[in-house]
């Protein structure tokens, strides 16, 4: 079925409408800032990416990353942006965070033009908006705080919107018309003029064997979920090099890839329900694109979204995949190669497992990495993608040819 043409998308907008309050929830959402000294801390931090003739209005918490402390900040000319600090611990050179931003950001302008686009403008009536880096008032990329820590603020993109979980056919087809038209802009960008930021990441071998070695020091309480989990991990491990095997082999290169292109980092226009811009893009890097669309599908695909607790009722959604790779295959036609389609599926199965295997290994060693709301919580999300690998498994005969019917050829 082809989603763009044949689903209404004035019924998108209706049913933001009429349900306001469920979308206000299920999107990025602005908090409060409870802690008056935290408030007066990331005020004066906010004030470094104030222009002079302007002044802050306000500023709060903003949505609910893993990762990153972010902040929408909203100056007194009614100018919003994102304040976000770098999370040092996880990004060693946040400098180079910035830089990859600065290139990408640049180059996509570039395309835009030629392309006899505005980037308030689009393909065919479409608007795709980039995050731009706003500078500090001396003129740098970047902020430090009293304690050395790293703070950017990027524009915020107006008119658009974040959910975590896809909503129907159509939302999950501009889903992958999104990464798409992101893989489509940079796929003529040199992946050398940006650094690797997160060295090692989706290199999912790495992770495994991080995961031996925790598993080795044996410091975690052993419970009929961890047996569970460790006896899932086991019986997969021959699949984890599946993507770097085929790099080695030169069935799959390097090119630049978003690194975290979940459907909570594709920003949907409140009015068309038509995606607008990719965000998040600190893990913009050198990598295989099979990591972005795997872990597209993989975030798309569950109905249940990866904070649910109702394990059992956790599956991959083959309409939902249809409808992503409708939107995301077209786009990407003029530079895929064979080979690039065949690993469609081994990357959607890889990227369901490395997300638990990365849940699972932080559970077990104390919970250092994700941020959670309870002590079971990365158990609880572990378990959720061991199911969907399980999902993602019996159904590999219907993924391939998905993969084969969105893009209109055998593969």
């Amino acid at each position: 079925m082809d989603y763009e043409s044949n689903v209404a998308k004035p019924a998108f907008r209706d049913r933001i409408t009429g349900v306001q309050s469920q979308s206000r929830a299920s999107a990025k959402t602005e908090r409060m800032i409870t802690d008056t000294a935290n408030k007066e801390n990331i005020s004066t931090l906010a004030a470094h990416f104030i222009l002079p003739a302007d002044a802050l209005a306000d500023v709060r918490e903003y949505g609910a990353g893993n990762i990153n402390d972010t902040y929408l900040v909203t100056t007194a000319s009614g100018r919003r942006f994102v304040l976000q600090q770098i999370n040092r611990r996880v990004f060693k050179q946040p400098e180079w965070i910035m830089s990859n931003i600065r290139v990408y950001g640049e180059h996509v302008a570039a395309r835009m033009v030629v392309e006899g686009e505005l980037p308030q403008t689009a393909k065919a009536g479409r608007r795709w908006e980039t995050p731009q880096i706003v500078s500090a008032q001396d003129g740098r990329d970047y902020a430090l705080d009293t304690e050395g820590g790293f703070w950017r603020a990027l524009t915020f993109i107006e008119g658009a919107r974040t959910y975590p979980k896809i909503r129907d056919a159509y939302h999950a087809h501009e889903v992958g018309y999104a990464l798409g038209r992101f893989h489509s802009l940079i796929s003529d960008l040199d992946a050398g003029r940006l650094y690797d930021t997160l060295a090692g990441y989706h290199v999912t071998s790495r992770y495994l064997a991080y995961h031996d070695a925790v598993v080795e020091r044996g410091d975690f309480a052993r419970s009929p979920e961890v047996e569970y989990g460790l006896r899932f991990v086991a019986a997969r491990r021959d699949i984890i090099p599946v993507l770097e095997d085929a790099q080695a082999r030169g069935r799959l290169r390097l090119r630049l890839t978003h690194g975290d292109p979940k459907v909570d980092n594709v920003m949907i226009d409140d009015v068309t329900g038509q995606a607008v811009g990719l965000i998040d893009l600190d893990t913009i890097k050198p990598g295989l694109v099979q990591y972005d669309i795997g872990d597209c599908l993989r975030s798309g695909c569950n109905p249940l979204g990866e904070e649910t607790e109702d394990i059992d009722a956790v599956y991959f959604d083959m309409d939902l995949c249809r409808a992503i790779l409708q939107g995301y295959l077209p786009l990407v036609h003029g530079f895929y190669t064979v080979d690039d389609y065949t690993y469609l599926y081994a990357a959607v199965r890889l990227l369901a497992l490395e997300q638990a295997l990365r849940f699972f290994t932080d559970y077990l060693e104390g919970n250092v990495y994700y941020k959670i709301k309870r002590a079971c919580h990365n158990l609880t999300r572990a378990l959720v993608q061991f199911k969907l690998v399980e999902s993602i498994e019996a159904q590999e005969a219907d993924i391939r040819t998905a993969g084969e019917e969105a893009d209109g050829r055998q593969v």
